[in-house]
């Protein structure tokens, strides 16, 4: 070996060390490795930021958007609300979300399939009051599991489809890969079930100063529309439906108001005072069609270009909203902001929100132009509150995500454009209709996972350009000579799924395949086993959470560290290679 091939491998040793010492952060240790490999010479200056181009960068920013408006529509949540309600405990809720998760996965990109399903976890997690990151990496190695049923599951598969083509003329088809694939997901899945409780359960993302204030019950109002679920319903169906998140305490019907009974109807045109969390009453204002207070008013003269949005604020003593009502206010023509929902510490209110009289302490929901709302606070004595992720009143167009995500996901299943391509249209789009809004939609992004990504690929680069893993892929071929053909089938396998951190998923495919070749041929083996082994191997990184883009995708929302993947991920990828390898000559026989 040359000097530059063992300071490549030292060099993502002592990466490998610092990420599972865990003193920096795992974007601060990427940065580390490629100022160490600058000053080394194994890359170049001009290659040093080659990385932040990369396609994997694009997906994982892009998949984050497209999440993050996912979850804003609710769609995913209502979907799976039918199953949630029969399952409550958290071992239920794991086979529920891994087991679809895996599905979906089969038939999309699995990184679609998990940007899709993410949403779900959250929701699933706040219901069952568990830490989302005893989801989060159980949903992707399920991802992955479930992208090795198809062709179109994960790129590994197409890759290794090629490659056959090129050597025998015949490529693997679409469901070639079933067989093996769909045993390895059932066991992977029993096993998730099982080994959850290998991750610390101390494991959050970082909090937010939003997530330190404990505003529960705001009230608002709104109006049932022609076409509404609700119209024709009882109270107590209304109620049951949405799984009592949120509380109806007057209903105003021909301005005549009334405490609710279990038994009455709701009829079209009728007004609500709905009570409860700003989530639950955002889902519901979006999945019932109803009309919220205030949310035709048009906006203030001059702010038609400006970013509509909604603050919390605290109402201060000496407030000039303090003993008024908002109709009296008129805060719409006066100063160009809605009120759309109240909260009040130890009392349950229950009048309209324009005839409700305000008081100091209480907390409200201020909607307008955001570059427009800090000067409105001042002038109403009001004090904003910690930001917090606050989507009532905002635009819940947020449906059309999800239709977006499918169109982007069946381009690239059908190889009309590649994955980052779809994604980050996909992810603009989003943010051009206002799915998203861009603040929100920057916000979403885990930059520092980013940074990381961007860092790493140059560095893990190096095994190429040095020609380190040509030297590898030599020993390997001359180990494999001394094998049986089980053993070399699991060698391949093994070797897969150890490169594949460092060379990402496809590029493992594009180094191991000819190398599988050549195994296949000097043993007078057929090519097709050797190949099934380097597409599984490439496709199951389960150690760390830069091999493949599902394990990128939840770090940041999960709180993981970077060892925690290799606590769930090692016995699994045991499991993969004892398993696998008689799958793979049982369907794949070598003669």
């Amino acid at each position: 070996m040359t000097l530059p091939q063992y300071l490549s491998l030292a060099t993502l040793a002592g990466m490998m060390a610092l990420f599972i010492w865990g003193r920096f952060r795992y974007d601060v240790t990427a940065i580390i490795a490629l100022l160490a490999a600058l000053a080394l010479g194994i890359v170049a200056p001009a290659d040093a930021f080659k990385g932040f181009s990369d396609d994997i960068v694009i997906i994982v920013g892009s998949a984050l958007v497209i999440s993050g408006a996912v979850q804003r529509s609710g769609v995913i949540e209502r979907a799976l609300r039918s199953v949630s309600r029969r399952v409550t405990s958290v071992r239920g809720q794991l086979l529920v979300l891994t087991g679809s998760v895996g599905v979906a996965s089969a038939l999309v990109k699995n990184i679609g399939a998990l940007a899709m399903l993410m949403p779900a976890a959250f929701q699933m997690a706040r219901k069952s009051e568990a830490s989302p990151s005893v989801f989060l990496m159980p949903m992707a190695s399920a991802s992955l599991l479930g992208g090795l049923m198809t062709l179109v599951g994960t790129s590994p598969n197409i890759i290794v489809s090629r490659s056959r083509e090129q050597m025998t003329g015949h490529p693997f088809g679409m469901f070639d890969y079933t067989p093996v694939g769909a045993c390895l997901f059932v066991v992977g899945i029993v096993y998730l079930a099982i080994a959850y409780r290998l991750i610390p359960a101390d494991r959050r993302a970082a909090p937010t100063m939003g997530e330190a204030l404990d505003i529960t019950g705001y009230v608002t109002e709104v109006t049932i529309t022609e076409g509404s679920p609700a119209g024709g319903e009882t109270v107590d169906a209304f109620l049951e439906r949405h799984e009592h998140e949120i509380t109806i305490t007057q209903i105003v019907r021909a301005e005549m108001r009334s405490a609710p009974h279990h038994d009455d109807v709701l009829h079209e045109g009728d007004v609500l005072i709905l009570g409860g969390e700003p989530d639950a009453l955002e889902r519901v204002i979006a999945g019932d069609r109803l009309k919220l207070e205030g949310e035709d008013r048009a906006a203030p003269a001059g702010s038609a270009d400006d970013e509509v949005g909604v603050i919390e604020a605290v109402v201060n003593v000496g407030s000039v909203m303090v003993g008024e009502t908002a109709g009296r206010l008129d805060l719409q023509a006066r100063h160009g902001v809605n009120l759309i929902a109240i909260s009040r510490r130890g009392e349950r209110l229950s009048r309209r929100l324009a005839n409700t009289t305000l008081r100091a302490g209480d907390v409200v929901v201020l909607q307008g132009p955001l570059g427009l709302l800090p000067e409105r606070l001042r002038d109403l004595g009001c004090l904003p509150l910690a930001e917090r992720d606050m989507r009532l009143g905002t635009s819940r167009r947020g449906w059309l995500a999800v239709g977006i995500l499918g169109v982007a996901m069946g381009a690239t299943a059908l190889g009309l454009m590649p994955v980052a391509v779809a994604f980050f249209a996909a992810a603009g789009t989003i943010m051009a209709i206002g799915a998203l809004p861009v603040r929100d939609a920057y916000e979403h992004v885990e930059w520092p996972i980013l940074i990381m990504l961007g860092a790493l690929i140059p560095v893990s680069d190096t095994l190429r350009t040095t020609g380190a893993s040509n030297v590898i892929a030599t020993w390997l071929a001359e180990v494999a000579q001394t094998l049986p053909g089980w053993g070399a089938v699991a060698l391949i396998l093994a070797a897969a799924m150890a490169v594949t951190p460092f060379l990402n998923n496809a590029a493992t495919v594009l180094v191991m395949a000819p190398i599988a070749a050549t195994f296949a041929s000097d043993l007078g083996y057929r090519p097709e086993a050797f190949l099934m082994a380097t597409a599984v191997g490439a496709g199951c990184d389960f150690l760390t959470p830069i091999g493949h883009q599902c394990n990128t995708l939840v770090m940041g929302p999960g709180g993981y560290r970077f060892g925690d993947y290799a606590r769930l991920g090692a016995p699994l990828s045991v499991i993969v290679v004892l398993l696998g390898t008689p799958l793979i000559m049982f369907f794949w026989p070598l003669r």
